[in-house]
């Protein structure tokens, strides 16, 4: 919903002493509401008219549906400009008079379009390098551009219109190319993804600047106010490469097909890289590669750059009808047209023999994909469109990881998490027939063990083959998730177990690898000029985190 200004709303200037803008907190409206039907709860919960408020838009928009006895409901906070003579409550809670320069819209959009390129640099000597295009790496490269600085993005993969091709043929057909996958190319692994753009983490002010650069390259500018927005494949592939056009028309050098093959080191400061053969001088490198270029943590390490490993996670990619979602999360409103295919977030603590399991990177409306970047090995992940209407649901169900499950000898190695994925991945590729097809199995015969009953012909994957997961899971995994599973979905009301089908085995949610990183100037330690990001550095997980750690790490090198 997008408000229009109030009807009969003064078009004079106003007057300074009464003239404010306000922000309210948690105006509730119904699913059928309209605008006019919003204007009336703003001035009810204000005590005025409706003629004496204009300019109204919404800061922030959520959905309440966890009352199953009446229909959900929008929560909205609202900010209006109030030009009247009424007794504002602002002792009240909920109601707030937003500084002066908060409401400077025009302040606003020259602040986030400029990104660092508002302040005016000096050009270094040589030319940053950027390396990899996922979402760290396209925000590192943008902030430096927008700077003036010239950056030079390089990616191993090659630009999504060819990656689509490539992806499409690895579906259909199980051709792997080993340089331009669902792992690797423009976008990163998350362009096949649902494109959520949520994060924990606190910089408001970067998230913002990141989802504004997503709606002036295309995205809807509803993710600007939604409080769980995402994008959708289908989105990103549109909006990623109007990105690029950004970095490449204030200066920077993007080049695909081009791979990181060596650092060159001199007392401890980078002073260049090879990339495919070629030389190149730097002495600022932003390495955005993802944690799936396996091949780039042995390379640091031999350069001196200092590793650690760090927990993670292994466990199924779990499909569900999602009208049994949809009428678990929204009961008897669920056919309702205003209401989007419902999502849901689960947990489960440690029990005495079993590990905590939660859910993540739930896809509404999605489909189940398999992924891979090397021969003999295979995980899952879960992707949406933009609109999420597929008759599928999925998330993946992790158990956490920890270092004394690699093994006595492998304990404290940097790499011993890397290893251990790969032994999954590799009985993985194998349960799925050795032709990349993905392994998979009814909840119902995977809580029964022994035979796998086959797996419906409807469903989301359809290169998936029946398999017996225990045998693509460690054995604390598989115990864990047959205790946690059935509970979990009990707090979905109506779903059925032997619709539900998982696949295996879901082992890159996060990187098993650190890169240590000075916090203070965001330069690894061991090598300096060498700025460690995103989801392959172990310090993001998603892509508003990934986007806002290579905007951080622009601005270390900008600020030094």
């Amino acid at each position: 919903m997008c408000l229009s200004p109030a009807k009969g709303a003064g078009s004079d200037l106003p007057d300074p002493q009464t003239d404010m803008r306000l922000r309210i907190h948690q105006i509730v409206a119904g699913l059928d509401d309209t605008e006019a039907d919003i204007l009336r709860r703003v001035a009810w919960r204000l005590g005025c008219r409706e003629q004496e408020l204009d300019q109204l838009a919404i800061v922030r928009r959520s959905l309440d549906a966890r009352h199953h006895d009446r229909p959900p409901y929008r929560v909205f906070t609202i900010e209006v400009e109030y030009d009247g003579t009424s007794d504002i409550p602002l002792a009240v809670g909920k109601i707030e008079v937003v500084e002066p320069k908060s409401v400077d819209r025009s302040a606003i959009r020259a602040e986030s379009g400029s990104g660092s390129g508002s302040r005016s640099r000096s050009r270094p000597h040589v030319r940053p390098v950027v390396v990899g295009a996922g979402p760290a790496g396209l925000m590192a490269a943008l902030e430096l551009a927008e700077a003036d600085v010239e950056p030079i993005l390089i990616e191993r993969g090659l630009p999504v219109e060819a990656r689509q091709h490539d992806v499409e043929a690895f579906w259909r057909q199980g051709i792997l190319n080993r340089e331009s996958n669902v792992l690797y190319g423009e976008g990163g692994a998350g362009l096949f993804s649902d494109g959520k753009l949520t994060a924990r983490i606190k910089d408001r002010t970067s998230i913002r600047r990141f989802l504004q650069v997503l709606v002036e390259c295309g995205a809807s500018p509803e993710i600007l106010i939604d409080a769980e927005p995402h994008l959708g494949s289908d989105a990103l592939a549109e909006i990623v490469p109007a990105i690029r056009g950004r970095i490449q028309a204030r200066g920077g050098t993007v080049r695909f097909g081009t791979r990181l093959e060596s650092f060159h080191i001199e007392n401890g400061s980078i002073r260049g890289i090879t990339i495919s053969g070629d030389e190149m001088r730097t002495d600022a490198c932003f390495l955005a590669t993802g944690h799936s270029a396996r091949d780039v943590y042995p390379m640091l390490s031999s350069s001196g750059v200092v590793l650690e490993p760090k927990p993670f996670a292994i466990g199924v990619r779990v499909e569900i009808p999602q009208h049994r979602i949809d009428t678990a999360q929204y009961g008897r409103f669920a056919d309702h047209p205003s209401l989007r295919s419902a999502s849901f977030r689960l947990t489960r603590k440690a029990g005495l023999r079993v590990r905590s399991c939660y859910s993540f990177c739930m896809c509404p409306g999605g489909v189940v994909i398999a992924c891979a970047s090397s021969d003999g090995m295979l995980t899952t992940n879960g992707m949406s469109f933009s609109g999420r209407a597929k008759p599928f649901g999925n998330a993946a169900f992790l158990v956490p990881v920890r270092p004394e499950d690699f093994g006595g000898a492998n304990v404290g190695r940097p790499l011993a998490g890397v290893e251990f994925q790969r032994r999954w991945e590799q009985a993985a590729f194998e349960a799925g027939g050795g032709d990349f097809g993905l392994p998979a199995q009814r909840l119902t015969a995977f809580l029964k063990g022994g035979s796998s009953q086959g797996i419906p012909e409807e469903r989301s994957c359809s290169r998936s083959v029946s398999a017996d997961l225990r045998d693509v899971l460690p054995e604390f995994a598989a115990d864990t998730l047959r205790a946690a599973i059935p509970l979990m979905l009990r707090e979905l009301r109506g779903v059925r177990p032997e619709e539900v089908v998982l696949y295996a085995a879901e082992t890159r949610s996060a990187s098993p690898v650190r890169i240590l990183r000075n916090a203070a100037s965001g330069q690894s330690i061991g090598v300096s000029g060498l700025y460690p990001i995103g989801e392959g550095a172990g310090y993001a997980g998603g892509i508003v985190s990934s986007a806002v750690d290579g905007q951080r790490a622009a601005g270390q090198l900008l600020r030094s």
